[in-house]
């Protein structure tokens, strides 16, 4: 089969290492899942995410013309359950749609101008 950058595809885990995963997405071709793309946040150990054997999705993230090597990514095929800087806050006061977001700037301002204007004055 004749991959594509973008493809999604299923795999079977051949082998780990503690860079990554390998996977066999047909008898003919295999492509690295790199320990940073197997899932969203921390990995204590790869065990724990897949075993040899294990059938995966994945994404075709790059292909290297000249060696021919593919990498994948399984974290792709997920969107993080949280993510520090979404707009899907827990606290709506700092959501893009409320226009709150520099109401406390826009309140400090004319006091920090006014500061800065006598500090001015006294210097001249």
């Amino acid at each position: 089969m004749d991959y594509k950058i973008g493809n999604r595809v299923r795999g079977t885990v051949t082998g780990i290492q503690p860079y990554g995963v390998f996977v066999a997405l047909d008898e003919e071709t295999q492509g690295l899942v790199h320990i940073s793309e197997l899932k969203h946040g921390f990995i204590k150990e790869i065990e724990e995410v897949v075993k040899i054997g294990d059938e995966v999705d994945v994404i075709v993230m790059d292909i290297d013309e000249y060696s021919r090597k593919i990498s994948l990514s399984m974290r792709g095929m997920h969107r993080p359950k949280y993510h520090p800087f979404s707009n899907k806050k827990k606290n709506p006061r700092y959501g893009r749609r409320t226009g709150i977001e520099f109401e406390s700037i826009r309140k400090q301002l004319p006091l920090w101008i006014n500061e800065a204007l006598r500090e001015i004055e006294k210097d001249e």
